[in-house]
């Protein structure tokens, strides 16, 4: 099978990995990106960047001539790619929708070109719930090979850590308004004033994903409190790593989180606190491997796959 990927953003890691299982399972896969730069914060972001209209109009020319070259089907990675996977005219259209693109700004313009797309795929029944049409859900993979438990100690040593606090990990940029900093900066600020121990909150950005292991290990707890979500993969390779989770509600972050212990998972600041408190006190680490193997990346690839299988035979 052959596959024509459009992506906005080729480097995000999850479309990486995404990529490659599918490879290692025989799809042969081609990607064509955007053209003109995204500024996004994070590789990891989706997203429309700062590229112009001009930018995506640009983009359909390539896109259909390589239409062109013996594709089974157009896989259009984020919503904003949907228009000129649409207008090809030969090819069905798988669409992958990853949050921001159906839950932001642009949410109408996907709600209203993803019904002309042979298959749709969300990350999160949320999502799906949003959407309100006949859709797919096929979050992002973790790989449990590149992320597993190991050492603290060794893993704060190979970060450069110190191993005399209690350290939670934020794991945006700070600036990402979605991200919601400065909720996750005073429930620590709480957290530290209710603990007689060290405690400090790091963020970990523009670090290469080989390396996210080692801080996901580092850490004695992630903190995520965004305004929204998909389904973050940064709370997947965390349960693979055992770190525990604090969450706000959004998101899939409540059904992978499920039975894990210990974790967190509110929109109330005064539980987020209790339970963050409570995980820095005991320094455990939860049980979130084993509930990370149902969402390893190759479980996810086999089943976009047969998402492929029955749009190309159709």
């Amino acid at each position: 099978m052959r596959v024509l990927n459009l992506v906005t953003n080729a480097q995000s890691q999850f479309f990486r990995a995404q990529v490659a299982e599918l490879e290692r399972r025989g799809v042969e896969m081609t990607t064509l990106s955007v053209p003109g730069e995204n500024h996004s914060q994070s590789v990891d972001a989706g997203t429309e960047g700062s590229r112009s209209v001009w930018d995506y109009a640009r983009f359909y020319p390539s896109v259909l001539s390589q239409s062109l070259g013996g594709y089974d089907l157009v896989h259009a990675n984020y919503g904003l790619t949907a228009p000129m996977a649409i207008a090809q005219p030969r090819l069905p259209v798988v669409l992958s929708l990853w949050g921001s693109d159906l839950m932001g700004r642009y949410g109408p313009v996907t709600k209203r070109l993803a019904p002309l797309c042979d298959a749709v795929v969300v990350m999160s029944q949320g999502m799906a719930d949003v959407y309100g049409g006949d859709c797919r859900v096929i979050p992002h993979g973790v790989d449990l090979d590149m992320f597993e438990p190991m050492d603290r100690d060794g893993a704060r040593e190979e970060v450069g850590w110190p191993t005399d606090e209690r350290i939670v990990l934020f794991p945006y940029p700070p600036k990402r308004e979605v991200k919601n900093h400065p909720r996750a900066r005073a429930i620590v600020d709480r957290v530290a004033a209710r603990l007689d121990l060290p405690v400090s909150m790091r963020t970990a950005t523009d670090i290469p994903h080989e390396r996210m292991s080692y801080y996901l290990n580092a850490a004695d707890a992630l903190l995520l409190t965004s305004h929204r979500e998909g389904s973050p993969n940064t709370v997947k390779e965390a349960l693979a790593c055992n770190l525990p989770v604090v969450a706000t509600d959004v998101g899939d972050v409540a059904r992978r989180l499920d039975g894990v212990e210990p974790s967190t998972v509110s929109d109330d600041d005064d539980e987020l606190v209790t339970g963050l408190a409570e995980i820095l006190r005991s320094g455990d680490r939860s049980n979130g491997r084993e509930h990370a193997t149902e969402i390893g990346v190759e479980r996810m690839g086999a089943r976009l796959l047969s998402v492929y299988e029955s749009v190309a035979t159709s």
